[in-house]
């Protein structure tokens, strides 16, 4: 495999937020060529049409839609909130859902999510495919990482030690890399 970017949004702010510990597992078993960076979120101002509309987006906004920009894929990791995909990460999508060329429209995509719950994120990446399909994001279909009851599936250095969410992303991550493939083959 050529050499991949992959930008990772991380909905939670939280310092020792289980998605920040999923997007290290992430890059930990990234196909070969595969590289991973995380957009620091809490950066970004809260989605404003006003902000929107004026002749710039703030920096930070700048910043996001240049990294998508330069990215070949996107990681969407999100803690479930209240059934729902976390407010961070709704709030990035909304900001890079915007401009006279929305960097996310047609960028391929994958989503795993963390949570202490029972469900695991099963009904945020419910919310999060309808967004993507909206934005006309490409995602990876399955597995899907819904990793439950999180607290139990990482060890205490943050290491993702559950063997079926270990393979499952793994999975995820090398679909992934095939969709970016697959759709710059289309482009040619």
């Amino acid at each position: 495999m050529k050499s991949m970017q992959v930008l990772a949004l991380v909905g939670s702010l939280r310092k020792d937020s289980y998605n920040r510990k999923l997007f290290e597992a992430a890059r930990e078993l990234a196909p070969r060529g595969m590289k991973l960076e995380a957009f620091d979120l809490a950066l970004l101002p809260l989605y404003n049409a006003d902000l929107h509309d004026a002749a710039q987006f703030p920096e930070p906004v700048e910043r996001l839609h240049r990294a998508i920009r330069a990215a070949d894929a996107v990681l969407l990791l999100s803690p479930e909130y209240n059934h729902s995909v976390s407010g961070v990460l709704k709030n990035a999508l909304d900001w890079a859902s915007r401009g006279s060329s929305p960097p996310l429209q047609g960028k391929p995509a994958a989503a795993a999510g963390a949570s202490t719950g029972m469900v695991g994120t099963a009904r945020a990446q419910m919310h999060l495919r309808e967004i993507c399909a909206a934005l006309e994001m490409p995602l990876v279909p399955s597995p899907e990482v819904l990793i439950a009851n999180a607290k139990q599936k990482f060890d205490a250095s943050g290491r993702l030690t559950d063997e079926n969410s270990r393979k499952f992303l793994k999975e995820l991550l090398e679909g992934l890399a095939e969709l970016v493939q697959e759709r710059s083959l289309v482009k040619r």
